[in-house]
């Protein structure tokens, strides 16, 4: 195996440099979502504000069904009220900006099965990296353009087309570091892709910083029609060569049938083609008829609903957080968004650590870890700063720190966890499962989260439901029997059989 190095003990060391190179696929999807979130955003508030069509629809809605004033205040929008210039702008944004974990959840458990039964001389994966990312790339630079042209219908084909060719990629981008990694060691593989993924998500914070430094133009609001439009055009390069550094650098096995006639050159072409054919056949014919244990499927659903649980708990921190810290902490946007940082850097600093506990104590027993530590940090902040207001914000910046490392702990472990249970065979269709939960969480917790806000009347309850969700999470896991790794000595064995 060229991916792994052999220690002294006879054990499996990861290549670290091979699974940095396999991170740029992943850097490359970061640094497109990294950009895409923010700046869509504002994009399409600016155009869809100046839409007569939106302001009708808006003022006839607002009327029939007041209830929406509520709801959507409740997510933080100045609604203000039917009668002075309320408007669904807001709730238009909402909806356009689940269109990629809409899209994730219907396709790339689709593209994933696929790249398991995909068979060319770049391997498995690579050829869907190859050939998404790139075009992905042009219809990003496309997306602000749209603005410039005042056209919403051709900004829609443009956002459209984006997130659906971005989810034909992303679960054969995930897969290439399991396929190319031993099990025992996928924890510590995630964790260095975690760490590439989040340089990616750095280049796309400072995008503008760089952009308006080589343009000569202010990096503010003024000027923001003026540099969007290259930061759009520097992701989009970023991806480009995070794509031919995966496209050279990383050798992926030819995934064709390789047989004595295919390497003998004075072989009958068609008969190589008809050998492979019904290979290929035999092949899907095997994997359609690979079905797990009753216990494996116990654990595949509890694993998956225990992501759907952790995810609506730290997707809700993320989106409701600037809110919960203005409201209740009395902090600016500004200062709520360097308090997120805390959380963010403490998921880097955790990243190698989680790696190393889950191949050392196990990735389930890690996972576990991580939401305790997790329900603690909440629990000492219920508890707490119920009675001592004063200790309030130094508990929340405690939670954001242990929430941060726990929340890789749990990352990292969690992806190698559910691929283990699939096997090796169907590595693209069970990440394309872990991303059903995981882009379902994504696409509920906001509407959930939304009507607990409604009905507690506070940004508070955002410290009550998390918890709730993450316990949740903690119950169902607890249940998953079946995913560790596969000791490093039998593998050894096998290797050793092999050669």
């Amino acid at each position: 195996m060229g991916k792994t190095k052999t220690s002294g003990e006879g054990g499996l060391k990861l290549n670290y440099g091979k699974t940095i190179l396999m991170g740029f696929a992943f850097m490359a999807s970061s640094v497109a979502w990294g950009v895409y979130d923010p700046y869509v955003t504002k994009i399409l508030n600016r155009m869809l504000s100046a839409s007569p069509m939106i302001t009708h629809w808006s003022a006839a809605l607002a009327q029939r069904f007041p209830i929406l004033l509520k709801f959507m205040a409740a997510q933080g929008e100045n609604v203000g009220s039917a009668a002075a210039g309320f408007t669904l702008v807001p709730l238009f944004i909402g909806i356009i900006m689940t269109f990629d974990n809409v899209f994730g959840v219907i396709f790339q458990p689709t593209f994933g099965k696929l790249s398991d039964r995909t068979h060319t001389r770049f391997g498995k994966r690579k050829p869907f990296i190859m050939f998404g990312a790139p075009i992905a790339a042009v219809l990003f630079i496309l997306i602000p353009r749209m603005e410039k042209y005042g056209s919403v219908p051709a900004l829609m084909v443009c956002i459209i087309l984006f997130v659906f060719v971005m989810s034909l990629w992303r679960a054969p981008c995930v897969a290439l570091m399991p396929d190319l990694t031993p099990p025992s060691l996928r924890s510590e593989g995630n964790a260095v892709i975690n760490l590439v993924g989040g340089f990616g998500s750095m280049l796309a914070l400072v995008a503008a910083t760089i952009v308006c430094l080589v343009l000569g133009i202010k990096n503010d609001q003024a000027h923001e029609t003026q540099y969007t439009p290259y930061v759009f055009l520097f992701a989009a390069v970023i991806m480009i060569i995070c794509t031919l550094v995966v496209t050279f650098f990383v050798k992926e096995p030819d995934s064709r049938l390789h047989t004595a006639a295919e390497r003998n050159k004075d072989a009958d072409a068609a008969a190589v083609r008809a050998a492979a054919k019904q290979a290929r056949k035999e092949e899907k014919a095997a994997l359609k008829a690979m079905k797990l244990t009753k216990g494996e499927r116990t654990s595949l659903i509890l694993m998956l609903a225990g992501l759907f649980f952790l995810f609506c708990g730290s997707n809700s921190i993320q989106t409701f957080f600037a809110l919960f810290a203005e409201e209740i902490l009395g902090k600016s946007s500004g200062e709520a968004t360097r308090m997120m940082t805390l959380f963010a850097v403490s998921t880097a600093i955790g990243a190698l650590p989680a790696g190393f506990l889950g191949k050392k104590i196990g990735r389930k027993k890690t996972i576990l870890l991580g939401l305790g530590l997790f329900i603690a940090a909440f629990a000492a902040y219920l508890t707490v700063g119920r009675f001592a207001s004063q200790a309030m914000l130094p508990l929340v910046y405690a939670a954001l720190v242990l929430g941060g490392f726990a929340n890789m702990l749990i990352t990292v472990n969690t992806l190698p966890l559910v691929l283990e249970i699939g096997g090796i065979e169907k590595v693209g269709t069970f990440t394309g499962y872990y991303y059903t939960a995981t882009f379902s969480a994504q696409i509920a917790t906001p509407i959930v989260y939304g009507i607990v806000r409604m009905l507690s009347g506070t940004y508070a309850s955002l410290f009550v439901y998390c918890p709730i969700c993450f316990t949740l999470s903690l119950l169902c896991i607890l249940g998953v029997r079946h995913g560790e790794a596969i000791p490093d000595e039998i593998i050894k064995e096998a290797e050793m059989a092999d050669d």
